[in-house]
């Protein structure tokens, strides 16, 4: 057999691949990478739909478990869309619902069969909340050894089991909150619940890594994530700043610890970000500027003695930068391959997207009932993500996911 048959075996079984598509029980064809998988979502507010609609993008079948009062989130107002909640409407897309009172006995044998039926279980209940309902961990893998099952909280199970897990009780206690402001104002939260969604982030990496592994083992095993853990590895430098040096920092506004320029900067008309990494970018900044002296000033040659003599760069960038308006600046620097942005707000930031290509905004849904939505962030070659259902109205799937276990009971035809 030579090289090119088997490249145009290759491709032919590539071919295959793409036009291969599985449809789940419920009628949802997906080509998507997880397609098959069935994810039991005990889940609500953020970080763990979060993590779950990213799944269902994917092709996962997600069935959204919610007590009869329904997600919280539901009831975050406003913003709407006609009458529901935009909050609820940006994390559930791709799923189904289902309304289960775990003090009713039936409703509790419904959460229980579908956790054992379920590849992944994911649930954000207090620590050791659901033992008395027998859906932990150790009750579902007693019926389901091969399940993976994923719980998040706010500050682990040992000695902040009792802390209640907000994502801005954890911005405030991790150091997030002493970080971002400037250093004369108080104490700023993030402008997004940035905690939520980077532990949604690292469950959805942990659930994927576990799958991974039951491939080969047949076995699953329980994954757990906080919140507040999630926060200390996702300060990153600022953490381990202070571990390595000792230095606790502070907050320092718009200004990066140990890069300059980094920052918004003033402009005729508004300010325009600049982000000079290293010494080649600030001698072509200099020269795009029209100020090649600044490139010989030894106060400013190196990245390190340009942040230890910030402030006395600072007012002649912002001297030089006043001739144009930040857009013709943005043109310029961009022209010359340097690293600079607009403050944009929403809108613009999505309608940049836009023009670069990036087609931020999906259709979800199907037909005359469609939502807008943003894309899913990862792109798959062969196994693209899809945007088929809209999110679920509270209990709308209950007959279909009740027969889905009559139907899937050991021993039926």
């Amino acid at each position: 057999m030579t090289a090119q048959t088997v490249t145009a075996d290759a491709q032919a079984a590539g071919q295959r691949e793409v036009s291969t598509a599985m449809e789940d029980a419920f009628g949802r064809t997906s080509r998507g990478p997880l397609a098959g998988v069935v994810v039991a979502d005990f889940s609500r507010v953020l970080a763990g739909p979060y993590c779950t609609m990213l799944l269902a993008d994917m092709g996962a079948t997600v069935l959204k478990v919610e007590g009869h009062a329904g997600d919280e989130t539901r009831a975050w107002k406003p913003p709407v869309r006609n009458g529901e909640s935009t909050y609820y409407l940006s994390i559930n897309r791709n799923k189904r619902s289902i309304a289960l009172d775990f003090n009713n006995a039936e409703d509790l044998a419904a959460a229980r069969e579908l956790a054992a039926r379920a590849d992944v279980v994911i649930e954000n209940f207090k620590p050791h909340g659901l033992e008395r309902f027998g859906l932990d961990y150790e009750s579902v893998r007693a019926v389901n050894p091969a399940v993976v099952y994923a719980s998040i909280t706010g500050f682990g199970t040992a000695g902040g089991a009792s802390l209640p897990g907000y994502d801005l009780l954890v911005q405030a206690m991790s150091g997030l909150m002493s970080l971002t402001g400037a250093p004369e104002a108080p104490a700023y939260r993030s402008g997004v619940a940035v905690f939520d969604v980077m532990t949604g982030l690292h469950a959805a990496i942990g659930i994927l890594a576990a799958l991974n592994e039951r491939a080969s083992s047949g076995t699953g095993q329980r994954i757990e994530v906080n919140l507040m853990s999630s926060a200390l590895s996702g300060m990153v430098n600022q953490t381990a700043g202070y571990l390595l040096s000792g230095r606790v920092p502070g907050r320092l506004g718009n200004d990066h610890p140990s890069i300059f320029p980094y920052g918004p900067f003033p402009t005729a008309d508004g300010e325009i970000v600049l982000a000079i990494g290293n010494d080649r970018q600030f001698r072509a900044l200099c020269d795009a500027l029209g100020a090649p002296r600044l490139r010989d000033d030894p106060r400013f040659a190196t990245a390190h003695e340009r942040s230890i003599s910030r402030e006395a760069l600072r007012p002649l960038l912002a001297g030089l930068l006043s001739v144009h308006s930040a857009a013709e600046w943005f043109e310029i620097l961009t022209a010359a391959r340097l690293p600079c942005a607009p403050i944009n707000d929403v809108r613009g930031g999505i309608d940049f997207a836009e023009q670069i290509g990036l087609e931020p905004v999906v259709s979800v849904g199907g037909g005359e009932e469609t939502l807008p939505g943003i894309r899913n962030p990862i792109s798959f070659s062969r196994t693209p993500a899809s945007y088929d259902l809209l999110p679920p109205g509270l209990d709308a799937d209950r007959n279909a996911i009740l027969s889905w276990l009559e139907q899937s009971r050991p021993g039926q035809p």
